[in-house]
């Protein structure tokens, strides 16, 4: 008998098989209360997803799972930035900008970074993978499995998906640890588009795989709460 889609999943992630957890523009310039873009940062927060992903990142911490967080950011002079599209046009003129060095590049909370997190910052285009130091890293970490969290589904999150198939990860996206504006477009984006190329699941059955894991005597010990 073929195995369950949660045993599928399970195996997929396991903490000792290749994975490493991605949070996508989790920064206060972004989903951050002050920050540049209050629609999406309303949909992140209101929706659930900004804590789903804390909630994984912390999860991850407990089940020696990697985790990386992208940011995107541009130097004062904006010396090496799109503006080749509308939406770098725009981005210029927002009134908080992502500068390198300020509070709207760190990480948001609730999400905790810890000292064995790795933070890939970029100064250009739509992707956190093209162009960076990500898929290097990644292979350096051994990484097959990708699991991909954070903002936006308009445009970033897609195009790190995309770009790990492309590259040859396998990618699991918690669709409730990713948004998006309008609210109801997320899920749409998610069914329509990602689903084609990756494996969606929730948050909670990623936390329940890893607390299983643990609970089996692997990396982490006993099973501890979330």
């Amino acid at each position: 008998m073929g195995q369950s889609p949660t045993e599928r999943l399970g195996e997929r992630i396991r903490p000792d098989g290749g994975v490493v957890l991605l949070t996508v523009e989790c920064q206060q310039g972004v989903v951050g209360p002050d920050g540049a873009l209050p629609e999406l940062a309303a949909a992140a927060r209101g929706s659930g997803a900004l804590e789903n992903v804390a909630r994984l990142v912390a999860a991850a911490h407990r089940a020696d799972v990697q985790v990386m967080h992208a940011v995107a950011e541009r130097r004062p002079d904006g010396r090496g930035a799109n503006s080749n599209a509308r939406l770098f046009r725009a981005a210029g003129r927002l009134p908080v900008q992502q500068l390198s060095g300020s509070a709207a590049v760190r990480i948001a909370e609730p999400i905790e970074v810890a000292e064995e997190d790795l933070v890939v910052r970029r100064l250009h285009g739509l992707s956190p993978l093209a162009g960076t130091d990500v898929d290097a890293l990644l292979r350096n970490l051994g990484c097959r499995t990708l699991i991909v969290t954070g903002v936006s589904a308009n445009v970033a999150v897609p195009n790190a998906v995309f770009d790990a198939v492309n590259l040859g990860y396998t990618v699991v996206v918690p669709a409730d640890a990713v948004a998006g504006v309008p609210a109801d477009y997320t899920p749409a984006m998610i069914r329509h588009t990602l689903a084609l190329v990756a494996t969606i699941t929730t948050t909670d059955e990623v936390l329940d795989c890893w607390k299983a894991h643990r609970g089996s005597g692997g990396p982490g010990g006993a099973a501890a709460g979330d």
